[in-house]
């Protein structure tokens, strides 16, 4: 039995496959402990099966949560003397300009626990200052006096040569303390990534053994195992996800991304955007045959260098709160209702107004047919929080009060808000990084996205939107269709020669040049599949792509291409697509190279419905119910359909809503909505 799980901030969904058909489970998300969330649904889907061998396949926000939250461990910081302080100094940019009143956060080591050593190491990897036996002794000596719970090593040019952090490593071993070591987790260039990256690694690292330790109940027999999502999109060991859960931040988006992929290729379609719409945020991601990737991104304002999915989120979600700012605006998140007391509707204590409170007084959600009739939605309650939402304005004589006079009036205007700030998210993936919205399909899936992908895809001009089945659970379903990846990277810059347009014309030397650089491709390659093997995994098997980050001579930052023998041309070409322009005659650099193997795991196939291709438009007796919703400026007359009666290949006209255990779609009055024979609905503009 393979179970995906993917732990959200409201709910944590489930899924398993039996034969080809998928189940799928909610129960509210444990945010005080995640694993007894994970623990009931595999406890509930395992029910029928508990002796079984069982493949535990999950999504996880711990290493998020606690950066965000602040309740890492204490690290201390092994470093090169005199640069003690480079964590806290950090890069020379400065996201808020113009603020007079800035505070930054404190680095996650404070300075008694940072300790410089008196070594160097040089950029060629040569050793000008070893490391002496009593040194490591007083090191070991001061950090058990600090009273640590793990430990950073990161010296200067590690990743050329890393014999000097592991050296400390094992002098530390018998303090008893986990260790993370800059020259495994991230051997790349720049200094202040690498340390960043490793001392978050540090930080979560206790927390996610004990997490994962409360996991092994759920492993009774032998055979049992346990993986990781991945934020590159892979999946790995939990032994490894415990050892480098810095690989594990953007674990959760990253499932949706990979299931979006998935689908896409089932439809033949190569340009897709994935939109993840959940309780508490909106994750968003662009497929342009395969999902965008970088080692570019932030936690907490934290730079993390390690390859993630390329996915931007924002806060907006079912469960994000409404609110005015001390300008009288009205603003719609980040701040969630969460999982509890969650909105307002669920009856369990919500206080303030949220997106799902708006879309249930539009009557765009059923309230009778919320997670399939097990639990009920208050509409009183919606009312009652809008109501003094009203209020509270008012006494506060806020400049916008006077825009919404009524709670129907406030929960448009919420609507309007979070999909602007949804649709401003899909133009920052998408115009912004010089493509076309409307050559995209978008695939909504999350608890909330189908009520708001149509008027989204509106807004973008985007030809069609596609919901897949269960797409509540879908980012679970994307957890349990990944294969295992493993990715390696080996700096090289400053040891290679440039690449100059005379020393391509030169055919025999190009090719020197090309011999040359595909056998440290292959040595790293050769190295990435013995990590595989000791890992268990068969990874002769595995599917090895090599890739190169390359820059112009004189620039500070770099792209990565797929490696091929015509590499500058390709980089040329990559290069005027990002930036509009290229230099055709100027030296190129290589800094990087890149391996990422591959290894398939068994997937689902499709479960197509056995019925006719042949289109036909849905009789109105079809729908369970007809009730008015609101669509623009009015009411209208709109037709509730359950998803499970829908036969494939059927059509039907908006309005319409189509309720199902894990989400609602709504198909706007302009908009026409197809079933295709893997059961996914497909809304089109008429």
């Amino acid at each position: 039995m393979r179970i995906g799980v993917d732990t959200g901030g409201t709910f944590t969904d489930c899924v398993v496959f039996s034969g080809s058909r998928l189940r799928i489970l909610k129960v509210f998300s444990t945010p005080d402990d995640a694993a007894r969330a994970i623990m009931e649904g595999v406890r509930q889907l395992r029910g029928g099966a508990p002796d079984s061998s069982l493949t535990l396949i999950h999504g996880t926000t711990v290493g998020t949560n606690t950066v965000l939250e602040r309740r890492g461990a204490r690290v201390a910081l092994v470093t090169t003397a005199g640069f003690e302080d480079l964590i806290e100094i950090g890069r020379q940019a400065r996201p808020s300009l113009y603020d007079l009143d800035v505070r930054r956060e404190p680095p996650l080591v404070p300075s008694s626990r940072r300790f410089g050593l008196r070594e160097r190491t040089i950029a060629g990897g040569r050793i000008l200052a070893p490391l002496l036996p009593a040194e490591l002794r007083r090191l070991a000596a001061r950090i058990h006096r600090s009273h640590a719970e793990s430990v950073a090593v990161c010296f200067l040019f590690s990743f050329a040569n890393g014999a000097p952090e592991r050296a400390v490593a094992r002098a530390l071993r018998g303090l008893g303390l986990p260790v993370s070591v800059a020259c495994e987790i991230l051997p790349e260039f720049r200094e202040y990534e690498r340390l960043s990256t490793v001392v978050i690694n540090a930080y979560i690292a206790p927390r996610m053994r004990q997490y994962l330790s409360r996991l092994s109940p759920a492993l009774r027999q032998p055979r049992d195992r346990i993986f990781v999502m991945q934020s590159n999109g892979g999946i790995t060991p939990a032994v490894r996800a415990a050892r480098e859960p810095v690989r594990t931040i953007l674990s959760g988006p990253a499932g949706g991304v990979v299931a979006a992929t998935w689908l896409a290729r089932q439809l033949g379609v190569r340009q897709a955007i994935s939109f993840d719409m959940g309780g508490t945020s909106c994750d968003v991601c662009l497929i342009d045959g395969e999902p965008r990737t970088t080692r570019e991104t932030t936690l907490a304002g934290l730079p993390v260098a390690t390859p993630v999915v390329d996915v931007h989120s924002v806060g907006a979600g079912g469960g994000s709160v409404a609110r005015l700012d001390v300008g009288g605006a009205l603003r719609v998140g980040p701040e969630s209702a969460g999982a509890f007391p969650g909105p307002a509707c669920y009856g369990r204590g919500g206080s303030q107004p949220t997106v799902t409170d708006a879309n249930l007084l539009l009557g765009r959600l059923d309230p009778d047919f919320f997670l399939g009739g097990v639990w009920r939605l208050s509409s009183r309650a919606s009312r009652r929080v809008m109501e003094q939402f009203l209020q509270n304005g008012k006494s506060t004589r806020a400049p916008t009060e006077s825009r919404f006079e009524t709670p129907l009036e406030l929960a448009r205007a919420i609507i309007r808000v979070a999909n602007a700030t949804m649709e401003r998210a899909l133009r920052v993936i998408s115009v912004e990084r010089g493509y076309d919205p409307r050559d995209f399909t978008l695939i909504g899936f999350g608890g909330a996205a189908g009520l708001h992908a149509a008027e989204l895809a509106r807004s973008l001009g985007m030809r069609r939107v596609v919901v897949p089945r269960h797409p509540g659970a879908f980012s679970a379903l994307g957890v349990l269709v990944s294969d295992i990846v493993r990715d390696s990277c080996r700096s090289v810059v400053g040891s290679w020669p440039t690449v100059t347009a005379a020393q391509i014309s030169d055919s025999a030397a190009w090719r020197r040049f090309l011999r040359q650089l595909e056998r440290h491709l292959a040595r790293l390659e050769a190295a990435t599949r013995a990590q595989l093997d000791r890992e268990g995994f068969a990874a002769e098997r595995a599917r090895a792509e090599r890739f190169l980050d390359v820059r112009y001579v004189g620039q500070a930052y770099e792209l990565t291409i797929p490696w091929t023998r015509r590499f500058p041309e390709r980089f040329h070409a990559e290069h005027q697509k990002a930036y509009g322009h290229a230099l055709a005659g100027q030296p190129l650099e290589i800094v990087n190279l890149r391996v990422r193997l591959t290894l398939k795991t068994r997937k689902p196939r499709p479960d197509l419905e056995n019925h006719s291709r042949r289109t036909r438009w849905l009789p109105a007796r079809w729908a369970a119910q007809i009730k008015p919703v609101w669509f623009d400026d009015r009411f209208w007359e709109t037709r509730l359909y359950d998803r499970e009666r829908l036969p494939a290949a059927t059509r039907l006209a908006g309005p319409a809503i189509i309720t199902e255990y894990s989400s609602t779609t709504v198909v706007p009055p302009d908009f026409v909505c197809h079933v295709d024979r893997m059961g996914n609905l497909i809304l089109a503009r008429r």
